[in-house]
């Protein structure tokens, strides 16, 4: 199924951004692009901090003339992407718990896999999607115990209608006390 337009694809830090859009890029026969990857072509990364220059990719991203429809995924994608630009954006999201153990696994720095933790579980990229993009183009997907395919099918499955999209996701109702926050955003060190 070709889509119409280009769809946006974010999330925090190991919500399964890459695997995710990929597949779902081939599912609406659309192409998928890494703002991370544009980032770094255009020599937009600073190569100490790691940091992007935000304001110069927005720049040259709205000067590439997109044929055919893409897929763009990235955690910038709110800071650096259009709401013209995109017809749907699609926020990725995990249980804070799994998400810490992913990025536990990917060998995250800890103050590094803390701050992506806490911004998951308050929904900060979430909250930033949908005031850049707004409550019709913008939907939530909890990935926390789906493969990429299966949720890349889900996605495919809303943006063409067959089902809708879940509720806003609130994961600090499961963070009820001060022992539960404490043991989730402490590294063990």
């Amino acid at each position: 199924m070709q889509a119409d337009g280009s769809i946006g694809v974010t999330g925090t830090p190991g919500t399964g951004k890459k695997s995710v859009s990929r597949i779902l890029a081939h599912e609406l026969g659309l192409k998928p692009s890494s703002l991370n990857d544009l980032a770094d072509g255009l020599r937009l990364v600073d190569r100490r901090s790691g940091e992007v220059d935000t304001a110069a990719l927005r720049t040259r991203i709205s000067r590439l003339r997109d044929k055919g429809g893409t897929v763009y995924f990235g955690h910038l994608l709110p800071y650096v992407l259009a709401p013209e630009a995109l017809t749907k954006v699609v926020v990725l999201r995990c249980e804070p718990d799994v998400l810490k153990e992913r990025l536990t696994e990917r060998g995250y720095p800890a103050g590094k896999l803390i701050d992506n933790v806490e911004a998951e579980l308050i929904g900060l990229v979430s909250s930033d999607a949908f005031a850049a993009y707004g409550d019709t183009k913008t939907l939530e997907l909890d990935t926390t115990h789906t493969s990429p395919k299966e949720a890349a099918l889900n996605i495919a499955k809303v943006l063409r209608g067959e089902t809708r999209a879940q509720q806003r996701i609130d994961w600090t109702v499961n963070y009820d006390s001060g022992a539960k926050l404490r043991l989730l955003l402490s590294t063990g060190k």
